[in-house]
């Protein structure tokens, strides 16, 4: 026999009370500052939608890789990429050691892929442990994606906070994109594809 009184739930003023005061759910952000104190220039990009690359690279046994959101592809001859990248990332001393990095297109299978690169997600022994991969000697790429390209380094420069990543495409693989990932408002997506 328990030595507290038996509980009315009628009565109850807890958190979880039956007349549903307390404890109450909200869906918009706790910390989010009201729009008006938003950066806009952030606010604007966030409604962009962008396609989710993985940018990778390696000198000897040293692999580092990063997911590249903000990147554009030029036609020419020959045709150029050009991404942001964080320069304070493990990516770009590993590129410019290098000369030479792949941009892997991640479908949305590889949402977790993404995550742990980002740092977002756990990834015990380093991202390349959540995958098979295949050497190519522009860097690896991951064996479950089927576009990709080989891209040796040009120039790089700063803009605005990041690092604006100018490459010559060396070689390029298309494959299946039924399922492209994609990123808009901090949240990853698909869209069907053909």
């Amino acid at each position: 026999m328990s030595d507290f009184p038996p509980r009315d739930a009628a009565s109850d003023t807890g958190p979880h009370s039956a007349d549903g005061s307390g404890g109450e759910i909200h869906t918009e952000h706790p910390f989010l500052p009201p729009p008006h104190e938003r950066n806009p220039v952030r606010r604007l990009r966030g409604r962009l939608t962008a396609p989710v690359t993985l940018w990778t690279a390696a000198v000897g046994s040293r692999r580092a890789g990063l997911p590249v959101s903000g990147l554009v592809v030029a036609d020419g001859e020959p045709g150029k990429v050009l991404g942001l990248v964080d320069e304070d990332a493990e990516l770009w001393p590993v590129v410019q050691s290098a000369g030479t990095f792949a941009v892997s297109v991640l479908r949305w299978g590889h949402r977790s892929l993404a995550d742990a690169f980002a740092g977002l997600m756990p990834a015990p022994g380093g991202p390349f442990r959540l995958t098979e991969w295949r050497d190519t000697e522009w860097g690896p790429v991951p064996e479950s994606v089927h576009t990709w390209a080989g891209c040796r380094l040009l120039d790089a420069r700063p803009i605005g906070w990041a690092l604006a990543v100018e490459a010559e495409l060396e070689h390029i693989e298309l494959g299946e994109e039924g399922d492209p990932l994609l990123h808009r408002r901090g949240r990853y997506f698909t869209a069907p594809g053909e």
